[in-house]
């Protein structure tokens, strides 16, 4: 697949499946778990991540990988993400393909960021990152999610 046509086919994904989220943050329902992830990004112009975490879910923990690609920001940073899931129903809906929106700095060891992930059966993440490393970071993903 070319660069132009992958960007526009992260471009149509961010725009069909995770735009809603800002959108409609009231009505995302209740929390369902909470997530925690550490990543590597890297980024210019187009972006990479790679890492994985644990989802918590009906009182227990799951291992879980993550890593995606997509555009916007440049530089390198050490992420760590916490925050809380809705819209999970079944575990099984977890896994898979997400749209992510994605934005935050680091500067050394100082750095924040927000990350937001919707995938096609409805589950949600909303997330407040750590970041560390020299990075600007203002884009979108297509990012894989799976269980260890």
């Amino acid at each position: 697949m070319t660069t132009f046509k992958f960007s526009a086919f992260i471009a149509a994904l961010v725009t069909l499946i995770a735009a809603p989220v800002l959108a409609q943050d009231s009505k995302l329902g209740p929390p369902t778990g909470t997530v925690h992830i550490q990543q590597v990004q890297v980024a210019f112009i187009g972006s990479g991540a790679a890492g994985g975490g644990k989802l918590t879910y009906r009182g227990r923990s799951y291992r879980i990988t993550v890593g995606g690609l997509g555009f916007g920001g440049i530089g390198a940073s050490r992420l760590t993400a916490n925050g809380t899931v809705y819209g999970l129903t079944r575990l099984d809906d977890f896994a898979g393909a997400y749209a992510q929106i994605r934005e935050g700095w680091a500067v050394g060891d100082a750095g924040r960021g927000r990350l937001w992930l919707r995938n096609a059966k409805g589950v949600t993440m909303k997330l407040t990152a750590r970041r560390q490393g020299l990075q600007l970071s203002l884009g979108a993903d297509g990012v894989l999610i799976g269980f260890k």
